[in-house]
């Protein structure tokens, strides 16, 4: 049963990592995520409908612009296939339930952010804080019993890289710190879980930098906002087992 959820979920996902990529691209500019319509950015034709069909588009055009043959960022089929199988995950896992539709949302929120820090180094607030203002009151709305989890998880893991950003400044920023607000929301209890993972995963990249540039890299900045939702969203789905693998080797 969960598995035909997930397959029907998966193309209506397809089509909100579409909208998601028109976020990514006009939200940091504060352009309208409605009008105009989509349109190459290289030659500002517009798209005809069936240019864009999420994933079938670009394989067609085979990752170009039909009108001036410019190249087709990676970003878009990327968004687009990240959402529909996170959103899918979501049934899988959850079924038809509210937990679903929540995890969902989440997890579409984290795929838009990470595009964008990837792009332009930032986490805007327009998206982060009422993101945590829905996913906490769904939370919560789920399960009322547990409501100090929900907000503690949040204040919790902000509180926790605040005090790391103060140490390490030049290791991430506020927009990171404000996006673990959100991953307490969206995590509770395993917002530890996540953020110990994304920062791990963190440091492969860190290591190849050093590797390469040796002491240079220090002045060599990358996003810690998509290791962080991949943290978040390895927790979302897994926090539980890790957790008790974790606590197995070690009680």
């Amino acid at each position: 049963m969960n598995a035909a959820l997930a397959a029907l979920a998966f193309s209506p996902a397809l089509a909100v990592g579409s909208f998601l990529n028109v976020v990514v691209a006009r939200l940091p500019e504060k352009r309208s995520v409605v009008h105009p319509k989509s349109a190459c950015p290289g030659c500002n034709a517009e798209l005809a409908w069936y240019d864009n069909v999420p994933l079938v588009s670009f394989l067609v055009l085979r990752g170009r612009c039909r009108s001036c043959r410019e190249p087709i960022s990676a970003r878009y089929p990327a968004v687009e296939l990240a959402t529909g199988i996170l959103v899918a995950g979501c049934f899988l896992r959850f079924g038809l339930s509210r937990e679903a539709f929540v995890g969902a949302f989440f997890c579409a929120v984290l795929v838009a952010l990470s595009a964008i820090d990837t792009e332009r180094r930032i986490l805007p607030d327009l998206i982060v804080l009422p993101a945590t203002v829905v996913v906490l009151a769904a939370q919560i709305a789920l399960a009322p019993d547990q409501a100090l989890e929900w907000v503690a998880a949040s204040l919790g893991a902000a509180l926790f890289l605040f005090v790391a950003l103060i140490v390490y400044p030049k290791g991430m920023g506020m927009g990171d710190v404000k996006l673990a607000l959100l991953l307490g929301a969206g995590l509770g209890r395993y917002v530890m879980v996540g953020l110990m993972i994304g920062m791990l995963a963190a440091l492969l990249p860190a290591i190849v930098l050093f590797a390469r540039h040796g002491s240079k890299a220090r002045t060599m900045a990358i996003p810690f906002g998509p290791f962080l939702a991949f943290g978040a969203i390895v927790a979302f789905f897994f926090g539980q087992e890790i957790l008790d693998a974790y606590l197995g080797v070690f009680f």
